[in-house]
């Protein structure tokens, strides 16, 4: 299937010299959530930027649809919509007005029945006709997801969505999020909440210093890179480790109060019974015992560091 977003061999350079990507090479699959990650400054809203033909890339090309974001630019971006980081709507127009206004600035016919559908999914219908200036943070939140759907966009951009917003609106957006990705949407997420990006996405890159430093189904990477610790209670303190016990690389942790082990979720054999057994020889008890697993924001923060 061809990817609904191409992303060919994409620099960008400011005035002041700055490089901000370097090279970056990226396909998006249709009907998808893909997860971008990266710290601050890592090159994300740049990237999102030259895709919905905010910002002029310095070398390489972007196509979306099959459309080039340059020579084709009208096709392009009216296959975007862009819910922005920061709060910037129309603060003396109604919700309705403003929503309506970003339909019809796509060409889109009038269609008050797909902009009152937009404003009830969104939890907006009551205050359809309230100034923007009247509403709060949150509200104003889901005003700008309103804007970005309002021409019926196939990719949908939301860059930091969450950010500052309440439990109960996170949770009615990824509702919406994930009712428009069945509806065939392909949706690329920027989150700072990298718990989000693990329960929502399908895929995750990773881009740091302006490099895509990895990309592949999320599934796959916690498969591969996710490590598990089981953690043992002593029932007395330890000073040291037992030389014997070396092959198993244990830590002791809590002033010598538990034991960690650290094993491979791929592996067949864990090695488990053989440490427990061993732990035995060694007049080494335990009182109680549980296992953790790395989660995706674990995984994230050792790829970062990797790559510095």
């Amino acid at each position: 299937m061809q990817p609904v977003i191409s992303v060919q061999n994409l620099s960008k350079t400011y005035a002041s010299g700055f490089q901000a990507l370097k090279s970056i090479n990226l396909e998006i699959r249709r009907g998808e959530i893909f997860g971008l990650l990266g710290p601050n400054g890592a090159g994300k809203t740049t990237l999102i930027s030259i895709i919905c033909g905010i910002v002029t890339p310095s070398a390489g090309s972007v196509s979306v649809g099959g459309h080039d974001i340059i020579r084709d630019y009208r096709a392009a971006r009216a296959m975007i919509g862009l819910v922005p980081q920061e709060l910037t709507t129309d603060a003396f127009e109604t919700v309705w007005a403003t929503v309506s206004f970003s339909r019809g600035l796509f060409g889109k016919p009038r269609d008050p029945a797909y902009i009152e559908k937009i404003l009830k999914d969104l939890s907006l219908w009551d205050k359809k006709d309230s100034k923007i200036m009247t509403l709060s943070g949150g509200m104003k939140r889901r005003v700008l997801i309103a804007k970005a759907l309002a021409h019926e966009p196939q990719v949908l951009f939301l860059d930091e969505p969450t950010a500052g917003v309440d439990v109960e609106l996170r949770k009615d957006m990824w509702d919406i999020v994930r009712s428009l990705r069945a509806s065939g949407v392909t949706i690329i997420l920027t989150t700072h909440y990298i718990e989000e990006a693990e329960e929502m996405a399908d895929r995750i890159g990773i881009i740091n210093k302006g490099e895509i430093i990895l990309v592949e189904e999320k599934a796959e990477l916690m498969r591969k890179l996710g490590k598990k610790e089981l953690t043992l209670h002593l029932q007395q303190k330890l000073d040291a480790i037992p030389p014997k016990l070396a092959p198993y690389r244990l830590t002791l942790a809590a002033d010598g109060e538990e034991l960690v082990y650290t094993y491979d979720t791929r592996g067949e054999r864990t090695g488990i019974t053989a440490l427990l057994q061993d732990l035995n020889e060694a007049g080494i008890r335990f009182r109680d015992l549980h296992t953790t697993q790395s989660s995706l924001e674990d995984i994230f923060v050792d790829l970062v560091k990797q790559s510095q």
